[in-house]
């Protein structure tokens, strides 16, 4: 309801509201407290859902989300809670409306958002190996999507691997995925890949757990896949 209440009272009303909410698994949380259901609220429009991925952004979105005048989600995945690191004093607010590009690459382009980009550029590091260059986009913002950037990358890069902890069903990584194959299909050389967590309520034990989830492994075979079609 706090994301229509602009369009439904014509303009008159907003709901300055920003929610912190934890997401994401990888803790041994088991399925009571481990699901991605960032996807859900993504769906709704009036709303501005974003996810942090690095510490300057976790405290970069907070000033203008608080500023935005309707309401903003911030998804906060619990397995970058514990990461540490030097912020200058006076840092820059986030750019709340943008993804970002966190490393450059000319073979394939990977997209992601929140508790996966650290695993994707592990993914990455590891093919610059055999020489493949991956472009990594952080998507930061899930709704509206900024599909510009995702599309430019593609444009370059000629093929895509979308990597989201939800699962495949549903998911953020097909929206993403539909809006390429609608505006930038000319530009992929094959078809675009997913790379999700399997279709199960997230277990409890650590084996079962890392085995639902997207790993670097998996993300490099992928890859590897794609960029052999």
């Amino acid at each position: 309801m706090a994301g229509l209440l602009r369009h439904m009272s014509g303009g008159q009303f907003s709901v300055p509201l920003v929610i912190r909410m934890a997401t994401g698994a990888g803790r041994q949380l088991a399925a009571q407290h481990s699901h991605s259901l960032e996807n859900w609220f993504a769906h709704v429009p009036g709303l501005r859902v974003l996810a942090p991925a690095t510490l300057a952004d976790a405290r970069g979105m907070l000033a203008p989300a608080l500023a935005d005048p309707d309401p903003v989600i911030l998804f906060e995945h619990v397995g970058l809670y514990n990461l540490e690191g030097d912020l200058p004093d006076g840092a820059a607010p986030c750019d709340i409306t943008t993804a970002a590009v966190r490393r450059s690459g000319s073979d394939v382009t990977l997209v992601t958002y929140g508790g996966s980009l650290p695993k994707v550029l592990a993914a990455a590091e590891e093919l610059a190996g055999p020489g493949v260059e991956a472009e990594v986009v952080d998507l930061r913002v899930l709704r509206p999507l900024d599909l510009a950037t995702v599309a430019a990358s593609v444009a370059r890069t000629h093929r895509v691997v979308v990597v989201d902890e939800g699962w495949k069903t549903g998911s953020l990584a097909g929206e993403v995925v539909a809006q390429l194959a609608e505006g930038s299909l000319y530009d992929l050389d094959a078809p675009p890949v997913r790379v999700c967590t399997a279709e199960v309520p997230i277990p409890y034990a650590k084996h079962l757990e890392d085995a639902a989830l997207p790993q670097v492994d998996r993300i490099v075979a992928a890859v590897k896949e794609l960029t052999r079609a």
